[in-house]
């Protein structure tokens, strides 16, 4: 009895080992042919292979330190504006101190949710290389998707998220916020900046499909945040409009709760259909997609707080936006090392994805909450 068993397990290992033996030799033969196709060629061929090979381990080396390095990514970022200190709404007058010059120029509240755009979009192109448009993340790995890979693009799949909640703020400040509906045109800098985040998110500086040279997504990201910081000084000389008025909260809210809700199917979608544990390879970007727009949607919804206040007070709305922010704070914790998509009953392999759609409900409901006080 005990032989059958022995000999099943080295049949199981012996297995393994041809399998192994296989795969090392598809993967290395091209590496193999390639050197002694080298070795026979003379120096007239080989420095040019030389510096193309250095070239390619140089872009390499910098794509794999800009896919792994997060800068100045902190989960507690808001804290630095000092949103708890400001006295007025955004668009109002700012009182002026005392014994200051009374002749001086009268200037208006900064908008918060304009600033913390504009610095989440800067976070991501400049503190940071936008990983979706770089050459390599284009060409894949082996001619497969990144995305199809479990490694490499995490951050990629963390901006894509925070670009998804940026944009669906730069339309609600183009349609409802930067501006008084019915009675004012639309502002230029809002709409400039609108429609440069809903550019194409995998442009390089050339394409195929139209062929030819290209402006790369980076680039139409910065004119954005010159946009909206543009609209923000222009703001703060009072000469143009931030209609802080409770409808424009409520729809901003709402509008809010639906892409969460999206998000959230996504989740759930992926959860219960591909539940294969740390062996699902598309695990990874749900998940910080998801992540990348909750921390996002956290420092919007807080700088909404302060250009809301005003409406915010008048409501009552103190306790449900405190307990909406704690919930954001609550699923900004979870950074596991890997993600895995198992079974919500399993007891090895976590799920990941249902933890976070659990966080992301209970972030929609409380802001569904607020949406229903502020229709009454």
């Amino acid at each position: 009895m005990l032989d059958r068993i022995a000999g099943f397990f080295r049949l199981i290992g012996q297995t393994i080992g041809r399998w192994a033996r296989l795969f090392s030799a598809w993967a290395f033969w091209p590496f193999l042919a390639a050197h002694g196709w080298y070795q026979r060629r003379s120096w007239m061929i080989r420095l040019p292979v030389i510096a193309l090979v250095a070239l390619f381990v140089v872009l390499y080396g910098y794509f794999f330190w800009q896919t792994q390095v997060w800068s100045n990514f902190n989960t507690a970022f808001v804290d630095q504006y000092r949103l708890s200190e400001r006295k007025v709404a955004a668009g109002q007058d700012v009182p002026v101190a005392e014994g200051s010059n009374s002749s001086a120029a009268k200037t208006c509240q900064r908008s918060a949710i304009v600033d913390v755009t504009a610095d989440l979009t800067d976070f991501n192109v400049n503190q940071n290389a936008w990983i979706s448009s770089m050459l390599l993340y284009k060409m894949g790995f082996f001619g497969i998707d990144w995305d199809h890979t479990p490694f490499l693009d995490n951050k990629a799949s963390f901006q894509r998220g925070i670009n998804q909640a940026v944009r669906r703020t730069s339309a609600e400040l183009v349609d409802t916020l930067g501006r008084v509906r019915g009675t004012s045109g639309i502002n230029n800098d809002l709409q400039s900046a609108r429609g440069n985040l809903q550019f194409d998110e995998y442009s390089w500086y050339f394409g195929l499909n139209p062929f030819g040279p290209k402006t790369p997504t980076p680039s139409y990201y910065r004119s954005a945040i010159g946009s909206l910081r543009k609209f923000n000084t222009d703001l703060s000389a009072c000469s143009v409009i931030f209609d802080g008025r409770a409808d424009n909260l409520m729809q901003f809210i709402d509008r809010i709760a639906n892409d969460l809700g999206g998000t959230s199917d996504m989740l759930a979608e992926r959860s219960e259909n591909h539940n294969r544990g740390w062996f699902d390879t598309r695990a990874d970007d749900r998940f910080w997609f998801a992540y990348g727009q909750l921390y996002a949607y956290y420092a919007i919804l807080a700088a909404a707080q302060a250009d809301f206040s005003q409406v915010v007070q008048e409501r009552n709305l103190g306790a449900v936006w405190g307990s909406t922010m704690r919930q954001f704070q609550a699923a900004l914790r979870i950074q596991p090392a890997i993600i895995s998509n198992g079974r919500e009953d399993g007891w090895i392999m976590p799920s990941h994805l249902a933890t976070m759609g659990f966080y992301i409900l209970r972030v929609r409901s409380n802001l569904v909450e607020i949406r229903s006080v502020l229709d009454r």
